[in-house]
């Protein structure tokens, strides 16, 4: 089988190529090159990684650079979905548009499947090809994956799915790889070391406006600009008096409205309405018209969450929580699993 395997320096998709050649394959490896255009250079200390990776297995290395390609899709609409006030998720457009668009289109159409990292698994129900969850709860990645198409999953192998992420760590040091213990990446993968406020303000500048608090109308201070806050954020406000927590956002007023206390109520909500809703293997209930029995995630946390879910239009889907869920926001994608937690069936952005 023709193998293309997608490595980054890290120890996951390092160990990917560990076990693609126990298997007897000979995978192709390609770094796929993206940044920040800040003098980011981060990129430079994954490629020795790579090259390692590459010379102990025996293996081919391409460098692709699809900085471009990522600036037109997933760095433009961070920076759109931002300036309408909504909250992005870059990695899960990254995976859709770049690794598993612009790779395919280049390169990976050449090959019969394309191996990576990412904690994930895949499972044939009926003959096609679903994508799943992945052993060690903490580390599926599954979330972000879920704007994938049926073409992209039915070619994915998902080799660290099957292991817990210590396993993953101890075949590593078993078999003498050179970032065995290297730290895992955080946060937006092209960021690198620079702060993402900073980011925003380099692209979006600051518009001054007002915190209020929601129940009162009281003015509490000031903020630089309604794309520096999330709903749901609890720190980086400058109140004193707290904790106080990000409970909506009146874009066209440039308005933070802020609650105050541990837990305020007004953060709650059982009703998560979702647009353009994307089944990544096919819509497992056919023209069914009733509620749907679903677990779901609406950020990433190891945690599923039991609900309902209901069509109320094209591409349009209603999920009703079993139990309030704090901090929805627009922009967020609610991912929606089968009742096990188990099959990942897609999702859609939150209205």
């Amino acid at each position: 089988m023709n193998i293309a395997a997608l490595v980054s320096g890290g120890v996951d998709s390092s160990v990917v190529v560990h076990l693609l050649k126990e298997q007897g394959h000979n995978p192709h490896l390609f770094y796929l090159k993206i940044s920040n255009g800040e003098d980011d250079c981060s990129w430079e200390d994954d490629i020795i990684f790579c090259r390692m990776i590459a010379r102990k297995y025996g293996c081919k290395l391409d460098v692709l650079d699809l900085n471009k390609e990522y600036w037109d899709t997933v760095v433009a609409y961070m920076i759109e979905t931002v300036r309408m006030g909504r909250t992005p998720n870059p990695d899960m457009m990254c995976n859709k548009y770049v690794k598993f668009g612009y790779f395919e289109q280049l390169c990976g159409k050449n090959f019969d499947k394309i191996a990576t990292g990412h904690y994930a698994t895949t499972a044939e129900v009926k003959g096609k090809t679903y994508l799943a969850t992945a052993k060690d709860p903490v580390k599926d990645q599954t979330d972000f994956l879920a704007q994938i198409n049926y073409l992209q999953v039915s070619k994915l192998l998902f080799p660290v799915g099957n292991f817990m992420k210590s396993e993953v760590r101890s075949i590593a040091e078993a078999s003498g790889l050179s970032n065995a213990k290297r730290k895992d990446s955080q946060g937006i993968c092209f960021l690198g070391k620079v702060n993402y406020n900073e980011f925003i303000e380099r692209h979006l500048g600051h518009m001054p406006g007002n915190i209020i608090e929601l129940e009162t109308g009281k003015k509490l201070g000031r903020h630089n600009g309604f794309w520096f806050h999330t709903i749901g954020q609890r720190k980086g406000l400058g109140l004193s008096g707290g904790p106080w927590f990000v409970v909506k956002k009146d874009v066209a007023k440039n308005i933070i409205y802020v609650a105050n206390g541990y837990d305020p109520e007004e953060q709650y909500g059982t009703v998560i309405d979702l647009q353009a809703f994307n089944f990544i293997t096919e819509d497992p209930w056919g023209d069914c018209a009733d509620e749907r029995d679903i677990t779901f995630k609406l950020r990433h946390t190891p945690e599923f969450t039991r609900g309902k879910l209901t069509k109320t239009g094209e591409g349009l889907y209603r999920i009703i929580a079993a139990e309030k869920q704090q901090g929805i926001a627009s922009g967020q994608f609610g991912v929606i699993y089968d009742k096990n937690a188990h099959l990942c069936f897609g999702s859609g952005e939150i209205v």
